[in-house]
């Protein structure tokens, strides 16, 4: 499975593959405010550190547990910037305008990402060490907000299953994804459709 595609299990105990399209959304997965806490993940550092190593973030270069260093006041900070972000995407996705004080939050969270480096004896592409938790708020922050104030934002959307929440970024040549899984979403629609046109 490609880096940063999730296989998610829906309350159904029905598994999918999804890919949010982007590191700030994908983040979401992880849990978050209200009825999305009983898919929390992130309970301590060591669960957000597991995490990144399938990330979005490791396609720019490996992520191992032992290259990060999360705090647990950085981990507060991460859920905090992502329940949010569930928010703001999810207002932004119905072309409603986010609130001042979460986009603030967005601002706030917005420090320095990881950075790249070359190895000197391979040549290979690699994170500098330690990567940390106010570096991993930082890229999903500074990409959150080059999305929203970007022309991708368009393309920022909600599936449209009726009973699904899943946000992501719709990175389709034609621009015109509508669900989180044609696995998932996509499938049940399409065989709803179908016993709709039976006699």
């Amino acid at each position: 499975m490609r880096v940063g595609t999730r296989l998610l299990t829906a309350a159904t105990g029905e598994r999918f593959r999804f890919d949010a399209g982007c590191f700030c959304l994908e983040l979401l997965i992880t849990g978050g405010p209200g009825p999305y806490q009983r898919y929390e993940i992130l309970h301590e550092p060591a669960d957000l550190a597991r995490w990144l190593e399938g990330s979005r973030l490791a396609e720019v270069a490996p992520l191992s547990g032992d290259d990060i260093r999360i705090q647990p006041a950085e981990l507060r900070r991460i859920k905090r910037f992502r329940d949010t972000m569930w928010s703001v995407a999810r207002t932004v996705a119905h072309g409603e305008r986010p609130s001042s004080a979460d986009l603030e939050v967005l601002n706030d969270s917005a420090e320095p990402p990881p950075r790249p480096r070359l190895d000197p004896a391979t040549g290979v592409r690699q994170w500098a060490s330690p990567v940390t938790g106010g570096q991993i708020l930082g890229a999903a922050a500074r990409e959150a907000i080059e999305l929203l104030g970007g022309d991708r934002v368009e393309r920022l959307r909600e599936c449209a299953a009726d009973d699904c929440q899943l946000l992501f970024l719709d990175t389709s040549r034609p621009g015109s994804r509508r669900w989180c899984s044609m696995q998932r979403c996509g499938n049940r629609h399409k065989v709803n459709a179908h016993r709709a046109r039976q006699p």
